[in-house]
């Protein structure tokens, strides 16, 4: 199945399937209880580091993004475990990031999709 996004503070939908926060930090103005998550795994995120560096801007993306990748190879079996659970249901990587076209959820997004596609 094909591994989705969404604004944390779209409305959630029973679509949505297995909604997974990639923020390591909470999103602002959102309430647990309106965010329906089933799973939160921090260590899929940008480091603290990397995401100030990066700061959204969108000139830094490409670099950013290889960096990224980087850290997520520190990480893979975390990543395999999700991108498993992604080829057995629906799941909805949920971010907060403004840009739609520029955020962190891209990567791991397309990461995790490459892991699902190895492991077919």
């Amino acid at each position: 199945m094909p591994i989705q996004l969404k604004r944390a503070y779209d409305p959630v939908e029973e679509s949505d399937g297995l909604r997974v926060l990639v923020d390591r930090l909470w999103p602002r103005g959102v309430s647990k209880e309106q965010m329906h998550l089933d799973h939160w795994p921090k260590e899929l995120t940008p480091s603290t580091e990397l995401r100030k560096w990066f700061d959204h801007d969108p000139e830094k993306f490409s670099e950013f993004r290889v960096r990224y990748i980087k850290e997520l190879g520190k990480v893979k079996e975390t990543a395999q475990k999700l991108a498993q659970k992604a080829s057995d249901q629906q799941v909805t990587l949920i971010y907060a990031a403004k840009d739609p076209k520029c955020n962190h959820a891209l990567v791991l997004k397309e990461f995790l999709q490459e892991l699902t596609d190895n492991n077919a």
